[in-house]
């Protein structure tokens, strides 16, 4: 099993939640970000001042998958996420050692699905 973690434009959410329900991927968690990376924050003018905003808003996206559905997902994100502007986001994969369904008490495999 493994755990997806994408860092993502906020307008990403929406495209890719369906890009993942159509591979077979419905759990994900997701939490509001901020962050920068090669874009380094841009330049606002907030009442006539000049404002350089350092960190961007994003979203942080936590997805639980099988070894079979991994390629899959990888590819959905990336295909829903991508804009081709600097900001798009990352996307990174760790080993999971164990996964319990609270409720069931099912481990493994069978509680991710």
């Amino acid at each position: 099993m493994k755990l997806i973690t994408a860092v993502l434009q906020t307008s990403a959410l929406g495209p890719v939640k369906s890009a993942l329900a159509e591979v077979g991927v419905a759990g994900m968690t997701v939490y509001d970000a901020k962050g920068h990376g090669t874009q380094t924050g841009k330049v606002e003018v907030y009442r006539s001042q000049r404002v350089k905003v350092d960190f961007l808003p994003k979203i942080s996206l936590e997805i639980v998958v099988t070894d079979e559905k991994l390629d899959a997902a990888l590819t959905a994100i990336q295909e829903a996420a991508r804009t081709g502007a600097i900001g798009d986001g990352k996307i990174w994969v760790t080993d999971v050692l164990q996964v319990i369904r609270v409720r069931t008490g099912e481990t493994g495999p069978t509680a991710v699905e």
